[in-house]
């Protein structure tokens, strides 16, 4: 079983590429979706998808928008509240958007997938995540070898609740740690102890979890080498099966919580390079192997399988080992992916739960993707998930000629390749180890809508190292 291979670190190289760019969970991004694209445009999508000759089957996911104190750094679409009512509000009005869209996909269309976002799921008690769980097992069918999982707080669950997550049929877990460190954890209002963590990790493992993940960030607050560096040997110690390390990106003017972060905290840009530099090279020594883009996994876990093989694909979740899904989403500011068809739900839990009470799908906006579209995702996904581009498989799928139809993303590539990130093949090129670490810059230039400014594009989007 050959390793993947690892990643270089060039401080050269992340200084000319390490920018400003999409995640690439879609293309394209979520910037691009319009108001025109709505109700109807998801409902038709969806009947298209049920007359194909074999329609996919389901990945589902659950926004749950509640968390019960704010964590400065986050830029995810939530309320912040501590009304255990909210919980069972938010469930009526999820059982009515249930009852309008499950009944629109044939029955026979398995769930391969569900996930619980937020938010906070664990902000929902034992017997509110029961309910919600069977709520979806009534209106979807499951497949028997499902992947069910959430992300939880290590701070909003315990021993007996990861027990009871197992009972009601959970079987993946995502532990949001981001720093263990107490000075970063008091400047971003989220103070736990590693002790929490691994007895959450431990927990897991004690009732037969198939995946135990972990979310790391770094560019912190308040963040020092020698502090993550412990972070980090301590995360390793404890194995989890997965790992995710973040790059923070600062925009206070988009993220009203940002703003109680003070700028002078904040790690210099070469104290937050070499916090990644150290953290690499870490994880590497222990054992994972990089996945892509800020992803880590143990040799024996499913994505690196996947990895290897050339089935993992790229999601609004990230990576994953299931492709070929139509994606339901539900809850506030969900989007979901019908075939070539985006729709994002309303943002604002008022508006998803007046939309639902009215009787209408609470879709505000989405987009449907056009031959172009298609094509350039297909590019950009490939380049993310397998770090190389075969020119004759797009050539054949699309009836083109690729050299012709890209002759100036091919010809913005040359500075990539004088510098090492690619390197040409006869069919097409291939991503270097150095240039691993710049899936995003790599893809980038297929993408026909990134048109914005350097200081556009900062505020927009995180930077890729």
């Amino acid at each position: 079983m050959h390793e993947l291979p690892r990643p270089t670190f060039d401080l050269n190289l992340i200084q000319r590429y390490g920018g400003a760019g999409p995640r690439y969970t879609s293309y394209p991004t979520a910037l691009q979706f319009s108001e025109a694209f709505g109700e109807t445009e998801h409902l038709a999508a969806i009947g298209e998808s049920n007359r194909l000759p074999i329609p996919p089957d389901l990945s589902v996911y659950v926004h749950v928008p509640f968390c019960a104190s704010p964590c400065f750094y986050c830029g995810c679409n939530r309320v912040i509240t501590r009304s255990r009512s909210a919980g069972d509000q938010f469930l009526s009005s999820l059982e009515r958007e249930l009852r309008l869209v499950a009944p629109r996909f044939d029955a026979d269309r398995q769930v391969r997938q569900l996930h619980l976002g937020g938010g906070t799921p664990t902000f929902l008690d034992l017997g509110q995540l029961e309910r919600l769980t069977a709520m979806l097992r009534e209106h979807f069918s499951f497949h028997p070898e499902a992947e069910i999982g959430l992300e939880v707080d290590p701070r909003s669950i315990d021993a007996h609740g990861i027990a009871g997550l197992a009972r009601i049929g959970y079987n993946r877990i995502s532990v949001g740690v981001q720093d263990l460190d107490p000075e970063v954890q008091r400047a971003v209002n989220r103070v736990h102890d590693s002790a929490c963590v691994g007895a959450t990790l431990g927990a897991a493992r004690a009732v037969g979890f198939d995946s135990v993940s972990v979310d790391l960030i770094y560019g912190l607050p308040r963040q020092t080498t020698a502090g993550f560096d412990r972070t980090i040997d301590t995360i390793a110690a404890l194995a989890p099966d997965r790992l995710s390390l973040f790059n923070y990106a600062h925009l206070p003017e988009r993220f009203k919580g940002q703003r109680q972060i003070r700028e002078e905290d904040l790690p210099s840009p070469s104290t937050k390079l070499a916090i990644f530099r150290n953290s690499l090279g870490r994880l590497l020594e222990a054992g994972y192997e990089f996945i892509g883009m800020d992803h880590f996994a143990l040799p024996g876990d499913s994505l690196v399988k996947a990895r290897r093989n050339g089935t993992m694909v790229r999601n609004f979740q990230g990576y994953s080992t299931h492709g070929g899904l139509d994606l339901i989403s539900f809850g506030p500011s969900a989007i979901s992916q019908i075939g070539d068809s985006f729709a994002q739900n309303e943002r604002k839990l008022e508006d998803w739960n007046v939309a639902l009470a009215e009787g209408r799908l609470p879709v505000a906006r989405g987009l449907t993707r056009t031959t172009d579209d298609r094509l350039r995702a297909e590019i950009i996904d490939t380049i993310m998930c397998t770090g190389e581009l075969v020119f004759r498989d797009l050539e054949k799928l699309f009836q083109l000629s690729f050299r012709r139809y890209f002759e100036h993303e091919l010809a913005a590539l040359e500075p990539l390749a004088a510098d090492g990130l690619i390197e040409w093949t006869d069919q097409g090129f291939k991503v270097t180890p150095q240039g691993l670490l710049f899936l995003r810059a790599v893809a980038r230039n297929f993408d026909a809508y990134l048109t914005c400014s350097g200081t556009e594009a900062r505020s927009r989007f995180s930077r890729i190292v």
